[in-house]
């Protein structure tokens, strides 16, 4: 489903070069669970970044879903991003002046979906994440939690190749960060490709295999028997 070879990134600032990450080799199966750990400026979110196609790699191959993705232009870049690539971000990112069934559409709209098909595909996703009493609510009449589901259910709109999650429950109480990763755990066990990048070890449990980073690199990379 992934794979990187040789992938690093350099921010310039007039003459200054900051190598936020260094050459990186690693591959990641369909349908695998994994969490990405490291502290601030270790590396883990300019990963995160490239491998949702936010960023471009400075040297290296980048090959997603069978598609070398690197050289990409801008358009095709969109392109990939809106049907491979499913985001949940912890500040939720969801249209304040729209319903919640009109944010899960929104994907399928760039999609070039009818409206009919994305209002029905909203409608099913909503009932998915146990959302389908709320869909005509507005994200403010929601609970952060459920934010949080409306999120994913967007997410998951055009049925993306890869879930990346960043810090999803970092603004979440405990019982809704539990609920929440129940609910990656189950689309993991769907056969979704789940990628999570986090700080906190409780978070990263659920995960099926933990990459740490580090000053730029990978410094440890463990498969677990089970997540929690």
């Amino acid at each position: 489903m992934i794979r990187l070879e040789g992938v690093s990134k350099t921010y310039r600032s007039g003459p200054v070069e900051v190598q936020a990450l260094k050459p990186v080799d690693l591959t990641i199966e369909k349908g695998e669970y994994v969490a990405i750990m490291g502290p601030s400026g270790s590396g883990k979110s300019t990963l995160m970044n490239i491998l949702g196609c936010l960023d471009v790699p400075t040297t290296g191959a980048y090959t997603l879903d069978g598609e070398r993705v690197e050289t990409l232009d801008e358009e095709r870049l969109a392109h990939v991003r809106n049907r491979k690539i499913g985001f949940v971000f912890q500040n939720f990112h969801l249209l304040p002046r729209q319903s919640i069934l009109r944010n899960v559409e929104l994907p399928c709209v760039y999609g070039g979906r009818s409206r009919g098909e994305r209002a029905a595909r909203a409608k099913e996703l909503l009932a998915k994440v146990g959302l389908a009493d709320r869909m005509h609510h507005r994200p403010n009449e929601l609970s952060g939690g459920q934010r949080q589901r409306a999120a994913i259910a967007r997410a998951l709109a055009m049925a993306p190749s890869v879930l990346l999650a960043d810090e999803p429950t970092g603004n979440l109480d405990a019982k809704s960060s539990e609920d929440i990763m129940r609910l990656f755990g189950e689309l993991h066990a769907e056969g979704a490709t789940v990628i999570v990048v986090t700080h906190e070890a409780d978070i990263a449990a659920h995960a099926r295999r933990i990459l740490r980073f580090g000053d730029g690199e990978i410094v440890s990379d463990v498969r677990t028997v089970s997540g929690a």
